[in-house]
């Protein structure tokens, strides 16, 4: 496998020597999943891409602070680049921020959710029991972190993952788009820090419910079995080449 994980945002400095970044986050996530191989890691806020996509399996999307629909510069760019990724159908992953943009350049509104903040862990119903290493589950439970929600399902999307809080929270589109919008790379740790930032913005009893949830741990390795999956055509690991005397 050779990914390249377009990394968009800065960690908080109060923990970025613990995590890195988001892109080493998903690193050590789908290695954990079971991927072997390559991974470059290029920071979209700084400008950086690589020269060219051709050689990568898969593009990945990662989460940000910002808004999908900003009109910030890099962000224009960002989305440029993905629409001509989903031009050429190269395997494109999105998570939060990633789901949103890509289901922005497919036409689905994205914006302000009136529910407010989807924080800490959170139920998903699982529509997609028959997805190569989804397990025949029915249901996921992941870490959050957004304000911003897609409105609608792209067209020509299956729908993969549904909630009361959060109606499009992880959708498809054929073998070449695969975005969930919760945050299957975080830890317990990065999501109680996150709920200890935003603790006036949730409210006690919001933030006291979520980060008592966090106990309950969450599905983050199971749906990234399922995109190690989906990078490898629907096989745990690529097929080794045949070897012919």
């Amino acid at each position: 496998m050779k990914l390249c994980i377009l990394d968009n945002d800065f960690l908080d400095p109060a923990v970025e020597s613990t995590y890195i970044g988001y892109g080493a986050m998903f690193e050590r996530l789908l290695r954990q999943a079971g991927a072997e191989g390559t991974f470059d890691i290029f920071n979209t806020v700084r400008g950086e891409y690589p020269d060219s996509f051709d050689g990568y399996d898969a593009v990945l999307l990662t989460g940000s602070k910002a808004d999908s629909f900003s009109q910030e510069p890099w962000v224009l760019k960002l989305r440029e680049q993905v629409e001509a990724l989903l031009r050429t159908k190269k395997k494109l992953i999105g998570v939060c921020f990633g789901h949103q943009l890509i289901a922005l350049c497919l036409g689905s509104k994205v914006a302000r959710a009136p529910q407010g903040w989807g924080a800490g862990r959170m139920q998903y119903q699982w529509l997609a029991a028959d997805l190569p290493q989804a397990q025949g589950r029915h249901e996921v439970a992941l870490l959050a972190s957004h304000q911003d929600q897609v409105f609608d399902l792209p067209s020509g999307a299956r729908l993969l993952a549904t909630s009361d809080f959060c109606p499009v929270a992880a959708f498809a589109v054929d073998d070449h788009v695969f975005c969930v919008q919760p945050h299957p790379e975080f830890v317990e740790d990065y999501s109680a820090f996150l709920l200890n930032k935003r603790r006036t913005q949730l409210g006690e009893e919001k933030y006291q419910s979520c980060t008592q949830g966090l106990a309950l741990g969450h599905d983050g390795v199971a749906v990234a079995r399922m995109m190690v999956a989906f990078i490898n055509n629907g096989q745990e690991k690529p097929a080794a080449p045949s070897q012919r005397p």
